[in-house]
């Protein structure tokens, strides 16, 4: 195992990047058309000084590119006793929402009913407790079905566990994609004991689903109520582009020749990646870091965890992988 924060969540994919890259140079192959490698800064707080820097200040430096390779998809996970690699197809939009309440400022001790913070505790728990609708994206549709071939369970939107549970630690990766989120992330307001603050401030983290957005800011609104002001920290896309295409037929390919006879099925991140970026400059991006992993290793309990770690033979697979994809391709 390699140990290390950032092991999971990317580290392992740059190193695969890296040594691919590195061997190019060692033995001189060139691949068959141009490639430009990439890294971002700042994805974490949404790219604003990394990826969207780049695309708005220098996409020249895109020039020609149509398509992208990127982080959190390609790896494995045993569903029905199959081995099955995860491709990255979608991505669910990210809305940083700040919600501040006003009301009048007084003495801790006094009757109020005009109270800030009581007002945004009331929206927050409405916001955080709102029960979101399962509804399916076509990527996720397809993911669904291809699990159901595997297993023969069926999915029932009223009940998701039925399927989810057959899919082992990615279970938690899928089922944040079967609907829009909205998680109460940061309370503030106040300043001392006594005095009741003239208004209040909470943050909340809104994963929206592919064309959903707009409809997803009005139900916060409205669950927010009168007296709290909602608007966007950081805002953007979601992508969804199809499986298909001959870079998605040359990503299966370069996994099945070091896996042969493993399955690959689309999914939808719940998460986001610089692709988001990317897509402005009309480049269609994919997660593809391909890893064979261990049934026994819980890979997606890591993402932003503790103990990050990544088994060497993933890391040679991948690179071996990303190798004969870059060079065939």
């Amino acid at each position: 195992m390699i140990w290390g924060r950032g092991a999971v969540d990317m580290k392992d994919m740059d190193a695969m990047i890296l040594s691919v890259l590195r061997n190019f140079a060692r033995t001189g192959r060139k691949p068959k058309r141009d490639l430009i490698f990439a890294f971002f800064a700042d994805e974490e707080a949404g790219g604003t000084y990394g990826a969207r820097y780049a695309i708005e200040k220098r996409p020249e430096l895109f020039d020609g590119a149509t398509e992208a390779i990127s982080e959190v998809g390609g790896f494995s996970a045993t569903i029905g006793g199959q081995r099955t690699y995860l491709l990255q197809t979608a991505e669910k939009g990210l809305s940083w929402l700040r919600l501040v309440a006003h009301g009048r400022a007084g003495h801790g001790s006094q009757i109020n009913t005009d109270n800030a913070v009581t007002r945004l505790a009331g929206a927050v728990s409405r916001i955080g407790e709102y029960n979101w609708p399962v509804e399916l994206t076509p990527t996720t549709r397809q993911f669904l079905d291809g699990v159901t071939e595997l297993t023969g369970v069926e999915f029932d939107p009223d009940d998701p566990e039925k399927l989810l549970k057959e899919l082992g630690t990615v279970a938690r990766f899928v089922g944040a994609t079967l609907q829009n989120t909205t998680n109460p992330t940061l309370l503030k307001g106040g300043y001392k004991h006594n005095v009741i603050p003239e208004s209040a401030e909470a943050l909340v983290d809104c994963r929206t689903l592919p064309g959903q957005e707009q409809q997803v800011l009005e139900i916060v609104k409205e669950l927010a109520g009168t007296g709290v002001d909602v608007s966007y920290v950081h805002n953007d896309v979601s992508l969804e582009v199809p499986f298909a295409g001959n870079l998605v037929d040359s990503m299966i390919d370069a996994l099945h020749a070091e896996d042969p006879g493993a399955k690959v099925l689309p999914y939808t991140l719940s998460g986001g990646t610089d692709n988001k970026s990317l897509s402005r400059l009309g480049i269609t991006g994919y997660g593809f870091a391909p890893l064979q992993l261990p049934d026994e290793l819980d890979f997606t309990g890591m993402f932003h965890g503790v103990d990050e770690r990544v088994p060497a033979d993933s890391l040679k697979f991948g690179a071996r992988v990303l190798d004969r994809l870059l060079t065939t391709y």
